[in-house]
């Protein structure tokens, strides 16, 4: 587009010229063959990818495996082989170089390589099958946005237009590459494409795509040849080798075993972790294969981590994954009998009574990827050693892609095609068994072996996970939830019959007792009861129900005997609730019967005023005091909400003071025999209000869950851990310390109450002194216990009602 204006216009602009190539449904026509045929001659062209030190696939069904393998980026490889001026040594290939690629110097980090508009079509050819391809690769700078930059279709200075032939007879992909717009007659095309598709694997190589850009100048190469690669995903193999037999070489296997022998000494402490725990080995499968296949599922990690041991400041989360490649014969996954070169029989497997030392090692090959900028020198690290199922532990040599100057690359004689080997990576796994008293976290540990003014030396990386699930206990977070329903069921059966004890013992034993039962006492029971059924989360078992909601895709809600208990629990609370609700009604009507009796000295009648004032007050201390404490906890972090996931999973998310108010209430109901402490002091009271197996059977119901929570494992659940927590587990009443102190405050009150009916006030006022100065107040005749049946004088008429006033009461019983 030209403007014409004259120069000296204001409106002139300079011409524009605007491309664009077509779609995918557009015919695309070969027509390139001389200028394939001079770049590819002669065929193959002599790389050092065809000397023999990889397997290539040269089967059937080429066109498929490149479409599929190619719609990620490729990664460019430095230039760790040159060795010439820095400006040679910098270039991208036959790509521009903007400021961003200049300023890698060489290392080409986070430069990216599409390859786009494949045209793949089989050419049947007599005794080996040939594919013509063309292709546009398209380089693309760390500046610009990746998203937009993979969707670009207009020929640029970062682009290079490709045509070429593969043949089966070599493997090898040879294309004829030219820059930007080019012509009809090819002088723009200087470049040599030559790709692979690897079938053999190792710790050096990790590409399940292979190639490079050749300079076709023969007297003044203008760049130097320039390396691409498209690193393998061990859960993607099943989908590329069809009709192939790809497999993995273990060449690491002795130094791992030299990492195995300095990190596992003999001790005392390593055989008993041995005879006691069981970590993540072979099970009993239909065949070997199979069996390999769940266990490196199972070693395959997808999850945060924090650095262990953990700063004071907040440190940041760190996002990792670690894929199995291979593990023994297996490489990927068992998804074929041909997708290894193993020749297994065809019987199921079983494992062994016992296995020698040296036949449960496993070799292994896995890659760690830190997803994210926390670790950036460590974008990807591949791994191979022995895993050893006795004590869960990986033994592991790593290589890690280096992304320095090349001039370090160059200089660094020790590196192994280009990747830093001297690393030593150790593994620790969870057990599977007893995992409700160990903490289901792995630890990661990452270290150098080279000195520390080396230029590729890095200080040790210590990480542990959040708790991370295998595959058979996913099954157990329904059992587990299942057994947690089971014992609110039992628990709350255990309340309701210390509820029905104490109506008995009121009404077949001490009527005139009754009033001296704490209305506040019971209120706070009729309240925590009542919780469960406005909110619909049972406050028995408080933890364990804000945890019910699992991961939806193992479809746990829909297990029809875990809504049977839920409803069973639901049921149980109602009637808790109604039979306390009962019992504060038959200590207001006994002592509305007792003021009646005597109404000219109310105050002979015991009043809860006093008693609410109190216990209010002390909780509204307790309270700040919480509130003061979660605040100093929180002061390092941003976040002030606790966002949490209902089943449906739905993101919800309430103020700080409202989920500690709403965990307060359970703590209060923890505490509610406080309120019949402070009534027994006030009243002075000589008598047995509250049998023993009422009170000590409802401290039990309320101790239960703590004494569960602290023998169990931290968080059965690691999809809902921190933020998909209704409630944090180390700030609320569950903590750890709150699973000792609350229970012994709780038996505290107990104790103190079985006194105060065992010897009365008066006797304590008589035993509780400090020197010669009683630590409560002498008794009063305040409270003094009136007689259960009228006297002669309060049947008399008109004096303190009629005759049949208490045959009334009575009946109302």
């Amino acid at each position: 587009m030209k403007s014409l204006n004259p120069k000296s216009n204001a409106k002139h602009f300079d011409e524009v010229h605007i491309a664009s190539q077509l779609g995918k449904a557009a015919h695309y026509e070969f027509g390139s063959e001389t200028i394939v045929a001079k770049s590819c001659n002669p065929y193959p062209y002599q790389d050092r990818f065809l000397n023999g030190s990889i397997e290539i696939y040269k089967g059937t069904g080429f066109c498929r495996i490149l479409e599929e393998s190619t719609g990620q980026a490729f990664t460019i490889v430095p230039n760790w082989r040159c060795n010439s001026t820095d400006d040679f040594c910098s270039r991208l290939g036959p790509f521009a170089v903007d400021k961003a690629i200049r300023a890698s110097d060489g290392s080409f980090k986070d430069v990216k390589l599409y390859m786009q508009d494949i045209k793949c079509e089989e050419t049947p050819v007599q005794g080996t099958s040939s594919v013509r391809v063309a292709a546009v690769f398209r380089a693309v700078s760390p500046l610009e946005n990746q998203y937009t930059a993979e969707r670009r279709s207009g020929p640029s200075n970062m682009t290079l237009a490709a045509e070429g032939i593969w043949k089966s007879s070599s493997g090898q992909l040879c294309m004829a590459g030219c820059i930007g717009i080019g012509d009809s007659v090819g002088s723009e095309c200087r470049s040599r494409i030559c790709l692979y598709i690897p079938t053999s694997f190792s710790i050096k190589q990790r590409s399940i795509v292979l190639g490079s850009f050749f300079s076709l100048k023969t007297d003044d190469i203008s760049f130097f040849p320039l390396a691409f690669e498209k690193l393998v995903q061990p859960t993607e193999l099943w989908n590329y080798f069809k009709n192939a037999n790809p497999y993995y070489s273990y060449s690491k296997i002795d130094l791992a075993g030299v990492i195995l022998e300095k990190n596992e000494p003999f001790s005392f402490r390593s055989v008993i972790k041995k005879s006691l725990l069981q970590f993540p080995k072979l099970e009993d499968a239909e065949s070997y294969l199979v069996s390999l296949s769940v266990l490196s599922e199972d070693l395959t990690l997808h999850v945060s981590a924090l650095p262990d041991p953990l700063h004071k400041s907040r440190s940041p989360r760190v996002d990792l994954q670690m894929g199995i490649v291979s593990l023994g014969p297996l490489f990927g996954r068992s998804w074929s009998s041909q997708n290894s070169s193993f020749t297994e029989d065809k019987v199921p497997y079983r494992t062994k009574a016992a296995y020698t030392e040296r036949q449960l090692l496993l070799n292994v090959s896995a890659q760690l990827s830190f997803p994210g900028k926390a670790y950036s020198n460590f974008s990807v690290i591949f791994l191979e050693g022995l895993y050893d199922p006795h004590v869960g532990r990986m033994y592991l040599v790593g290589c890690r892609d280096i992304r320095a100057s090349w001039k370090v690359l160059f200089e660094s004689m020790d590196l192994e095609a280009g990747l830093d080997c001297l690393i030593e990576v150790v593994i620790s796994y969870p057990p599977t068994t007893d995992r409700w008293f160990v903490d289901p976290t792995a630890k990661i540990s990452i270290s150098s072996q080279r000195n520390e003014d080396d230029p590729l030396h890095f200080d040790s990386i210590k990480l542990e996970t959040f708790p991370i699930l295998y595959r058979q206990q996913r099954e157990d977070i329904l059992s587990r939830r299942g057994i947690e329903g089971i014992l609110r069921v039992l628990t709350l059966s255990l309340a309701i019959s210390c509820i029905l004890s104490q109506l008995f013992y009121i009404k077949h034993n001490v009527v005139d007792s009754v009033v001296y039962v704490s209305l506040v006492m019971l209120g706070v029971q009729a309240v925590g009861y009542s919780l469960p059924l406005i909110t619909g989360a049972e406050a028995v078992f408080k933890r364990a129900a804000s945890e019910s909601t699992e991961v939806s895709s193992y479809n746990l809600e829909r297990s029809q005997w875990i809504h049977v208990i839920d409803y069973t629990v639901k049921l149980l609370v109602m009637v808790s609730f109604l039979l306390t609700l009962r019992l504060l009604q038959k200590v207001w009507k006994s002592r509305i019967r007792l003021l009646m009796r005597s109404p000219l000295e109310p105050h002979r009648v015991p009043s809860d005023k006093k008693v609410l004032l109190t216990t209010l007050s002390i909780h509204l201390i307790g309270y700040l005091i919480v509130m003061i404490v979660h605040s100093v906890k929180t002061s390092q972090s941003s976040l002030q909400t606790h966002s949490y996931y209902d089943s449906a999973g739905n993101s919800h998310a309430s103020p700080a003071w409202e989920t500690k108010l709403e965990e307060y209430v359970g703590l209060a109901h923890d505490f509610f025999l406080l309120p019949q402490v402070i009534g027994n002091f006030l009243w002075q009271i000589d008598s047995h209000p509250l049998r023993k197996l009422y009170y000590v059977g409802i401290t039990i119901v309320r101790l239960l869950p703590h004494l569960y929570d602290y023998t169990r494992s931290p968080s059965p659940n690691p999809y809902f851990v921190d933020e998909y927590e209704f409630v944090n587990p180390n700030w609320d009443f569950y903590s750890k310390f709150g699973d000792v102190a609350i229970p012994l405050s709780a038996v505290l009150l107990a104790v103190v109450v079985y006194v105060q009916q065992k010897c009365g006030y008066e006797k304590l006022s008589q035993c509780l002194r400090l020197g010669q100065c009683k630590l409560l107040p002498s008794s009063s005749r305040a409270y003094e216990r009136l007689p259960s049946k009228p006297t002669e004088a309060e049947l008399v008429s008109g004096v303190n009602g009629t005759p049949n006033h208490d045959k009334e009461n009575d009946g109302e019983d």
